[in-house]
């Protein structure tokens, strides 16, 4: 199936409760309560999986606060952090030399911090936003990370030397993201041309009993099957769950 405008979901939804016909989403109160169940249903596939055409390359988003000098934040569009990587080049070289960065829970970050001595001159006090006082290293690169508050995420050490805090510049990160909705005639939901029966079969199931307050069964029915279909399709592609061929040829 091609991927469909807004419009031409909007109109295909109001042809098949027998509504008025429009030109634009914004014609009539219905094409317009139609349209904001597009986006609706849109949002909720998106964050029902990761889809991989939403993982890109992004950078973290600085703080510049010497007084959280591990601290990055995270954008606000992010949906789930996959890996960071940051630019450990010492003071006076200048290639570029990213280094994974390892993931510790909360709980593992924390235990392995405290261990620290922190009368040590390379150990560093610093108050977390709960007011918890963590101890990191001043005087050489990050190793590991962790997230707190699901927000900021937070290092175990950074080179003073080399700069006063970690930087947004240094970042190199894959994550999935949410794609921005675009509320217009000509735009096209991102989603992958597969997943449009789904999107418009739940869009149709819901506004019939949103503005027409009756169930459309059939449409129900189908937004089910294509939901189960690129949920299993989802876990094969990578490489997760094989389901049993009984007898037949691949």
């Amino acid at each position: 199936m091609a991927k469909k405008t807004l419009l031409e979901i909007v109109q295909e939804v109001l042809s098949d409760m027998v509504s008025d016909e429009v030109n634009s989403i914004d014609d009539t109160v219905e094409s317009q309560t139609v349209a904001s169940i597009v986006r609706s249903v849109y949002e909720a596939m998106l964050a029902n999986r990761n889809w991989p055409h939403t993982k890109t390359l992004i950078q973290l988003e600085g703080l510049s606060d010497v007084n959280k000098p591990v601290y990055l934040k995270m954008p606000e569009r992010l949906k789930e952090l996959v890996s960071i990587k940051y630019d450990v080049k010492k003071n006076g070289e200048t290639a570029i030399k990213y280094k994974d960065i390892k993931y510790k829970n909360p709980e593992d970050f924390l235990r392995y911090i405290s261990q620290r001595d922190s009368d040590k001159p390379e150990v560093l006090t610093v108050t977390d936003f709960s007011g918890i006082k963590l101890l990191v290293f001043n005087n050489k690169a990050p190793e590991f990370w962790t997230s707190f508050d699901d927000t900021h995420i937070v290092f175990d050490s950074y080179d003073s030397v080399v700069d006063s805090t970690l930087i947004k510049s240094k970042t190199a990160c894959t994550a999935y993201i949410i794609p921005v909705f675009e509320r217009n005639d000509s735009a096209v939901p991102n989603l992958p041309a597969e997943a449009f029966p789904a999107l418009i079969a739940e869009v149709k199931s819901t506004a019939f009993y949103d503005i027409k307050q009756m169930a459309n069964e059939k449409e129900e029915k189908r937004s089910v099957l294509q939901q189960r279909w690129l949920s299993r399709k989802a876990w094969r592609a990578k490489g997760g769950v094989e389901y049993p061929n009984y007898g037949r040829k691949r």
